[in-house]
């Protein structure tokens, strides 16, 4: 008889980074709810026939809809990442500040479906927001639900990613089990460098930028690169920007692991904020990916990294496709939670979801 499988619903689901990875520990994504028709196509494209919904969470009526989508399926856990701009508190929430709507929405999606578990995750910064409170609104309101709260951050090259990145993750578990989380797999003269995870990717000409679906031009050269490339047969979303004969010049005096402060007097003075000018270094995780990409340049080319190059540096696979314009690709790769994350999550919890 085959095992079922723990079943995931996806809240402010964005392209799916989070359930992808939980999808690759062998969870069943049911179902992923956001606002963004762009970030719902890459989203249903690559789960394995989830239902992808376009919802409005600030109506109250959006849950009944989503246990209609999924045919009123059990669900074993919910997974999200609510905007918390909505936690201007000064010693007390906001009850009627619209966005906790937002957060609230995640709260009574718990309280219908009465999953086996919930995660939410968010910035590191929400931890000591108003001094804690936001935080600690977060436990109280599930701990009210009969969930056993237990948070922590998370770095993401601890677990794989080629990313300097941290995020902050929430888990309760129903009948008073406390979330262990996953130790770190890798010790920082392990981390995986941005050479590792993209030095396979082919650098474009001036007349051809590349195309949506292209073929590698080299075999992989890594582990990772080996891990990324397992499912696909095809280059997907690997497409150049055409830079200004200026900026190419500016780019081009940028050190490698350097950023503005290392160009000379006068040049890119255009851009001098912390990010500005920066170039990523071949033996260094990257950056933290953001929803743009004009400050951050390859190691080795002078130009932004494609979309693929910065998805690679989330840990999504290259069989992950992207859709919509190039502007929204780069915003669904730099909203996203790295698989890897979610891959590692996703192991622990079926620990405690059988």
């Amino acid at each position: 008889m085959k095992k079922k499988k723990p079943t995931v619903i996806d809240m402010f689901c964005g392209c799916g980074g989070l359930s992808r990875g939980f999808m690759d520990a062998g969870y069943e994504v049911l179902l992923g709810i956001d606002n963004n028709d762009d970030a719902l196509k890459s989203f249903k494209a690559n789960h394995d026939g989830a239902v992808s919904m376009n919802g409005d969470l600030f109506k109250g009526s959006t849950i009944l809809e989503m246990a209609s989508a999924i045919n009123n399926r059990e669900v074993d856990l919910i997974i999200g990442g609510p905007p918390c701009q909505g936690f201007s508190l000064t010693g007390s929430r906001i009850e009627n500040d619209e966005r906790n709507r937002l957060f609230n929405a995640m709260v009574h999606a718990v309280e219908f479906f009465q999953p086996k578990a919930f995660l939410l995750e968010n910035v590191p910064g929400l931890a000591t927001l108003y001094d804690g409170n936001a935080r600690q609104a977060i436990i109280e309101e599930f701990s009210k639900l009969g969930y056993t709260v237990r948070d922590q951050i998370l770095y993401a090259p601890d677990y794989g990613v080629p990313q300097i990145r941290k995020r902050l993750f929430f888990i309760g578990l129903l009948d008073g089990q406390e979330f262990e989380f996953p130790e770190p797999i890798l010790t920082p003269d392990k981390y995986v460098t941005t050479g590792e995870a993209i030095s396979d990717l082919h650098d474009f000409t001036p007349v051809d930028m590349g195309e949506e679906v292209s073929e590698y031009h080299s075999e992989p050269k890594s582990k990772y690169q080996k891990m990324m490339r397992k499912k696909s047969k095809f280059l997907y979303n690997h497409v150049g920007t055409k830079h200004t004969d200026h900026v190419i010049e500016v780019i081009s005096q940028v050190p490698e692991g350097g950023n503005h402060k290392d160009l000379p007097p006068g040049v890119g003075d255009s851009r001098k904020f912390n990010e500005a000018w920066t170039r990523y270094h071949r033996d260094r995780p990257s950056k933290t990916i953001d929803t743009g990409h004009r400050n951050h340049f390859h190691y080795e080319f002078n130009r932004v990294p494609s979309v693929r190059e910065n998805a690679r540096l989330q840990s999504f696979p290259d069989d992950f496709r992207f859709y919509g314009n190039k502007t929204q690709q780069y915003r669904q790769v730099g909203n996203a939670v790295p698989p890897l994350l979610g891959y590692e999550l996703g192991k622990k919890l079926k620990d405690y979801l059988k």
